[in-house]
């Protein structure tokens, strides 16, 4: 005679991802509507599924429903167990003849240079399709949570203190120039105070470039002659080939036109860089291409932060 285990030791998976759906849209209506089934079933299998835990999960208030302190803790470990099944289906998925996949989030104003630089050797294996979506930092990493993102581009790391599942892989850094058209000579002036009077194309005050700097106009009390302000790196490129004024860029940026003679001021600021990352969640499923393209890009970035010897250092 077979050994087993006591009926309630086994969780109704079936009804726990019911319950999860309805947590998820916090509407027993709507839920029904996704999963396709009728309320009043999914009303039975709600009392069935806490009638196994001994808990309420669930309460009405104001004709809404709230989860209670045991459905909280019930909706946290089926976040876990979904997402653990949908990483295990994405990845065994890739393991077959069909081509691997990676989906990769760019933060908006992050520059294309460097997203065509992250994916370029995806793109050059002939076996991986790359999905490529740009949006702000916020929607990003819920895609993240959400699986339907492997990885995040930023030049904005996310806080350790508010997310505890996700990661963030220092890719390198840029150095940062004062890049233009135009011709301007620092005159004998220590920097930044040679600065006054040159027009400057700068990305908004969301950059931390953009703080850094600042913070040195503010140290020598230079009120700078700012012409344009913007936080798309593509735009901030043009503008500093328009002929305009000097813009402040990270070398990555520029790289295409580092080596011609479209720049003709190109100086390096002074302990000014900028920072990338490569935003992860913790996965028990990895993407195997994610260490490989990473480390790739790690090579490509340190090749700019060498980068010193093309442009003038301004004087200290």
């Amino acid at each position: 005679m077979k050994n087993e285990e006591p009926s309630q030791t086994w969780l109704n998976y079936h009804h726990l991802r019911h319950f999860w759906v309805i947590a998820r849209h916090r509407s027993m209506t709507q839920a029904a509507e996704v999963l396709r089934v009728s309320q009043s079933t999914l009303s039975e299998q709600v009392r069935e599924l806490e009638g196994w835990l001994g808990q309420p999960l669930f309460e009405r208030r104001s004709r809404q429903l709230h989860l209670t302190e045991a459905g909280r803790i019930a909706f946290e470990h089926a976040e876990s167990i979904f997402a653990t099944d949908r990483e295990l289906l994405d990845r065994l998925r890739q393991t077959g003849k069909e081509k691997k996949q990676l989906r990769i989030g760019a933060i908006g104003p992050l520059s294309k240079n460097l997203q065509f630089d992250f994916i370029q050797p995806l793109l050059e294996r002939g076996d991986t399709r790359v999905t490529v979506l740009a949006g702000g930092l916020a929607e990003m990493v819920r895609l993240l949570h959400e699986h339907k993102l492997d990885l995040v581009l930023s030049n904005i790391p996310l806080r350790a203190d508010q997310e505890h599942t996700i990661h963030n892989h220092l890719l390198g850094e840029a150095p940062v120039f004062l890049a233009g058209s135009t011709k301007v000579r620092p005159g004998r002036s220590k920097f930044p105070a040679w600065l006054r009077g040159v027009p400057l194309l700068l990305p908004t005050r969301q950059s931390h470039v953009r703080a850094d700097f600042d913070q040195l106009l503010a140290g020598a009390r230079l009120e700078p002659d700012i012409r344009a302000e913007v936080d798309d790196m593509a735009l901030l490129r043009l503008l500093a080939l328009s002929g305009h004024g000097l813009a402040l860029v990270p070398s990555i940026v520029v790289e295409r036109e580092l080596q011609s003679p479209q720049l003709r001021t190109l100086i390096r600021v002074p302990g000014l860089a900028e920072r990338f990352y490569a935003i992860t969640m913790a996965r028990r499923f990895g993407n195997p291409l994610i260490e490989e393209v990473v480390a790739s890009f790690r090579q490509k970035l340190k090749s700019f932060a060498a980068l010193s010897t093309r442009g003038n250092t301004v004087p200290a």
